[in-house]
């Protein structure tokens, strides 16, 4: 039998800067995709910082998370898209306030530009529903 995928994006995360929507989500699978640290609510930046922006991300990803009946403890992996390798310990800084002692499978990648001005880093996951 065919599964269906279900997009969406929903309130209170950032608005795609692109024809896409953040989730896609087929049977108990969701992927997220590219999210920058731009506050929802403001449609700016989170901070000029990777610390500020890996915050945002990880806040907008456990909004998305929720939408489709997940949450940040049932990430398989998660894909860091970094502009400055330098950056690398803020990025794990912020990263470990929000996930605690949870560790999904993790890739960081060193990138030469992103598509936001001023934006530090994105990331994306693959997760499970919690049922």
């Amino acid at each position: 039998m065919p599964y269906a995928v279900e997009t969406s994006t929903p309130p209170n995360t950032p608005t795609p800067i692109g024809p896409y929507n953040h989730i896609a989500k087929v049977g108990q699978f969701i992927s997220i995709g590219g999210t920058a640290g731009v506050n929802p609510a403001t449609g700016q930046l989170a901070g000029p910082d990777v610390y500020s922006q890996t915050r945002q991300i990880l806040e907008s990803f456990g909004v998305m998370l929720e939408s489709v009946g997940s949450d940040l403890n049932h990430v398989l992996h998660i894909n860091v898209f970094l502009k400055d390798m330098q950056d690398f310990d803020e990025m794990n800084r912020a990263y470990i306030e929000k996930l605690g002692h949870y560790r999904p499978a993790r890739t960081v990648i060193g990138v030469n530009e992103l598509p936001k001005p001023g934006v530090r880093l994105t990331m994306n996951l693959t997760a499970v529903t919690k049922e």
